[in-house]
């Protein structure tokens, strides 16, 4: 099989060379096959099951300045040669309604690489009952809980495959593996509910890794934290100080610093959809992002990470790199055609597509919150706060389109009094102005408490993509931020 495609992405690239003295200066193929399997239960019934399988193949070129794409679900050489005509079509016309002239960074693309996610088992050669029972083992486990009304299992299996060959010669290989496994429990007292979640890391890696979570050891404190979470009163409104935890540390990180540094969002071009950026691009190397303790890094090459990939869809290797160093914005994610717009010759790897049928646009990477360099613990960070929240888990949020007003909640929050954990809270909230926050970070635990999170569904594009990300963090304390009580 990998013979035919690697036959069939030649044969488009020939058919676009045949075009390259009128104008064309850059082309590449990519083929990629994808298996995508979702499973959804409620209490001890299925409510969900899915599983996509697709393939096809994408040709893009750069002729004029201007991008043209097109893809194919067929594979065959008059398929190809019909995508490959449409995405040389497509680019000349762009010529003529299109100012913008785009000019590729000045990075090399090796001639050959070949990547494959570690992984001890392939998440689809196991049984799907097994995996079903899975999520129905841990609904026995709760069912006899106290008010216990529901619970909802989701489990997400990925796989894709991609070949990717350049004009140039280039011939790169991606084989991933993604996998999370998440539940809710929902209790019910009279006419008053709350939930509670247990959230799995999701990672790049096998199906060993759903196991090694242990979900079902973990369903009685999560049923138990759900009841406290119903009993408990709701947090009066004002300024406290906030010891987030990675597992809700990570959403803030997405939304404040992830899409704000998406170089394509700085420059303007997602304004239409999902907003633009504050962190425009005279801030970059001197504006105050954050207090002096706080580091972003980008790692495409983080083991488990997310988009941790061999190579970008330029077919850019993954690299590792600052984004906020010490507090100070210092660069961003980038393509090899956003880069050129800072003056920059080389990309930082961020083109991904969602599928053979997506143009790759301009994505976050892992982007990390770096642990803090002074020894601290968990427990010294709590018994050091006199007044605070803790805050573990996800819950709703919102953000303005310049990404700097924002509102997160939680999914289970305990009052701190005074160096210790006095009881659960409800229905907590936090808002501030992104730079504002980041600056209040006056404490990060060490290496020792640094988890990975992320997320499988980040949104982005038009029409919309659907891409992952690990943001990993440990726990960091935020001074005098506003809470409010949510009614």
């Amino acid at each position: 099989m990998q013979q035919q495609v690697e036959h069939l992405l030649q044969y488009a690239l020939d058919v676009v060379s045949a075009s390259k003295g009128q104008g064309v200066t850059y082309a590449d193929v990519r083929y990629r096959k994808t298996f995508d399997e979702r499973i959804l239960t409620l209490n001890n019934v299925l409510n969900h099951f899915s599983s996509l399988e697709e393939e096809g193949i994408a040709i893009r070129v750069l002729k004029k300045g201007r991008w043209g794409f097109a893809a194919t679900s067929k594979l065959s050489q008059e398929s190809v040669a019909s995508a490959a005509a449409s995405a040389l079509a497509i680019a000349e016309e762009a010529a003529k309604v299109q100012s913008t002239n785009i000019v590729l960074s000045e990075d090399k693309i090796p001639s050959s690489l070949k990547f494959k996610t570690e992984i001890a088992i392939d998440p689809f050669s196991v049984p799907t009952e097994e995996k079903i029972n899975l999520l129905f083992n841990i609904y026995e486990e709760v069912k006899g809980a106290k008010a216990f009304k529901r619970l909802d299992g989701v489990l997400r299996l990925k796989k894709f495959q991609q070949l990717f060959k350049t004009l140039d010669g280039a011939s790169l290989e991606n084989e991933i593996y993604l996998n999370e496994i998440t539940y809710t429990v929902t209790v019910v007292e009279g006419k008053d509910f709350q939930s509670r979640t247990f959230y799995g890391i999701p990672k790049s890696a096998g199906y060993e890794w759903v196991l090694a979570q242990n979900p079902l050891a973990h369903a009685r404190k999560i049923a138990e934290e759900a009841l406290q979470k119903l009993r408990a009163a709701k947090a009066p409104a004002g300024r406290k100080d906030l010891i987030l935890l990675p597992s809700n540390l990570y959403l803030t990180i997405h939304e404040s610093v992830g899409h704000p540094t998406e170089l394509d969002r700085v420059l303007g071009w997602e304004a239409n959809f999902a907003g633009t950026s504050f962190a425009t691009t005279e801030k970059r190397g001197k504006f105050r992002y954050a207090s002096p303790l706080v580091n972003f890094r980008a790692d495409n090459t983080l083991p488990g990470g997310l988009a941790t990939l061999g190579h970008d869809d330029d077919g850019i290797p993954s690299k590792s790199w600052d984004i906020i160093k010490e507090g100070i914005l210092v660069n961003y994610g980038s393509t090899r055609d956003t880069a050129p717009f800072i003056g920059e010759r080389e990309s930082m790897g961020c083109n991904r597509a969602d599928s053979y049928a997506s143009m790759p646009i301009n994505r976050i990477p892992n982007l990390s919150l770096m642990p803090g360099r002074e020894r601290l613990s968990l427990v010294e960070l709590i018994a050091d706060t006199k007044d605070g929240i803790l805050i573990d888990g996800r819950g709703s949020f919102s953000i303005d389109q310049q990404r700097l007003n924002f509102q997160f909640g939680g999914d289970f929050f305990q009052e701190i009094k005074n160096g210790k954990i006095v009881g659960p809270l409800r229905d907590v909230t936090y808002q501030s102005i992104t730079p504002e926050f980041w600056q209040s970070c006056d404490a990060i635990c060490d290496e020792r408490e640094w988890q990975l999170f992320g997320t499988l569904n980040c949104g982005k594009g038009e029409p919309s993509q659907v891409q992952h990300m690990t943001h990993a963090s440990s726990p960091a304390r935020f001074r005098n931020v506003l809470v409010g009580g949510a009614f």
